[in-house]
């Protein structure tokens, strides 16, 4: 798998931003603060259109930052169903997401087809809205081609995006540990044999996780591996012994 998909667009006609929740956006929202989750705008400069990743909290500010920078949302894409990256119900409060987003614009909702399920009952949108994907397919941003990567483990359908060798690798990949393993859809041995398509991309693919739980806010693939805890059992039986 390549860290960048078959169509090549100069580096700088892509647009592309990182948005922590609770600085950036949804400042006054405890839970965004608390969470600290990052959502992504991903675009084409030339067409001036762009996708939101994980768009949550707060989804009028999100698209007000890419109409201050005249770009207009086309699509969303949601690396899996929990509220903190979708919306729903969580920790007792109702947390802004897709839900709002489809009745200000109608767009399609870019999810692996095993997560379609699981979205809609999180968050109350109909399958009508969700453009229900198979691995490897892409989504095409302008000239901007995204690679969708299925990667189960974390959630059945829980997907990365590689684009221009970067990766946003949502709960699947930390810069320091992967997601929990422990919650509803999740499974111990898929997240192994995810967290190993991950690692076999280039060195030079630049990680960009779904929550800042460290600093900095990206690593490099090749520092991530070498110091993430993640990758230090190299048997998928040594692996079930820390986290199954």
């Amino acid at each position: 798998m390549s860290a960048t998909p078959n169509s090549d667009p100069d580096s700088n006609q892509i647009y592309f931003k990182q948005l922590l929740s609770g600085r950036d956006f949804a400042t006054d929202n405890q839970l965004a603060q608390q969470m600290v989750n990052f959502v992504y705008l991903i675009g084409d400069k030339s067409t001036r259109e762009c996708v939101i990743v994980d768009p949550a909290y707060a989804v009028l500010e999100l698209l007000s930052v890419a109409e201050k920078d005249e770009m207009q949302v086309v699509g969303a894409l949601a690396t899996h169903y929990h509220p903190d990256h979708v919306g729903g119900s969580m920790m007792g409060a109702n947390i802004d997401g897709i839900a709002t987003l489809l009745e200000k614009t109608d767009i399609p909702i870019h999810v692996q087809e095993l997560e379609a399920q699981w979205i809609m009952r999180t968050t109350g949108v109909s399958a009508n809205h969700l453009h229900q994907h198979q691995p490897g397919d892409t989504v095409k941003v302008g000239d901007i081609e995204i690679c969708l990567v299925h990667t189960p483990g974390h959630t059945p359908g829980s997907q990365c995006f590689l684009v221009d060798n970067r990766l946003i690798a949502g709960d699947t990949l930390f810069l320091e540990g992967c997601g929990r393993t422990d919650l509803p859809g999740s499974n111990p041995d898929q997240m192994f044999d995810s967290l190993q398509t991950l690692a076999a991309l280039p060195d030079q693919t630049v990680v960009y996780p779904g929550h800042r739980y460290s600093d900095p806010s990206s690593r490099s693939l090749a520092e991530v591996r070498q110091t993430n805890y993640v990758f230090k059992p190299k048997t998928k039986a040594d692996w079930l012994q820390w986290f199954s």
